[in-house]
């Protein structure tokens, strides 16, 4: 299939700077001229079909978590109400998270303290979750997917 409905601008004098030339392919398509001297051609396209090389995303190969099944049952409950680093210096979360192995609320990585990772960096603790109303997800800091 072809994609007719980009044109491409070429004065009608021929030479010249910024005049741009179609591809000999094209020069028997139509073109239309206007009041100003310019002449448009319609350039055809090769459109491609869904599934062609050219348009496929390289989609990532699906991970599991390897560290799901070792979480405590029921998970812990939460230590603070709000991130006890954040609190001391007197920064405000950006969100929380809660660590699904001890309880320990830290903040998120849009905040500027980043503790939820640190924690994790400190303990080896791989999973936590959000802490947030209304949200439900957990990450896993080990193999870098959602849980």
């Amino acid at each position: 299939m072809y994609d007719t409905t980009s044109p491409t601008a070429t004065r009608s004098s021929g030479a010249g700077t910024g005049v741009r030339r179609a591809a000999a392919a094209n020069a028997a398509l139509p073109a239309t001229s206007n009041s100003s001297g310019i002449t448009s051609m319609v350039l055809a396209r090769p459109r491609f079909s869904r599934g062609h090389p050219h348009t496929r995303r390289n989609l990532a190969i699906m991970k599991q978590c390897t560290h799901r099944d070792a979480l405590p049952h029921p998970e812990p409950e939460p230590l603070n109400e709000t991130c006890p680093e954040c609190l001391a210096k007197g920064w405000h979360p950006v969100q929380l998270r809660l660590c699904l192995t001890c309880g320990h609320i830290a903040c998120c990585d849009s905040s500027p303290g980043r503790h939820a990772t640190s924690h994790h960096e400190s303990t080896g603790h791989p999973i936590m979750r959000t802490f947030e109303p209304g949200e439900d997800w957990r990450w896993c800091f080990v193999d870098h997917v959602l849980v």
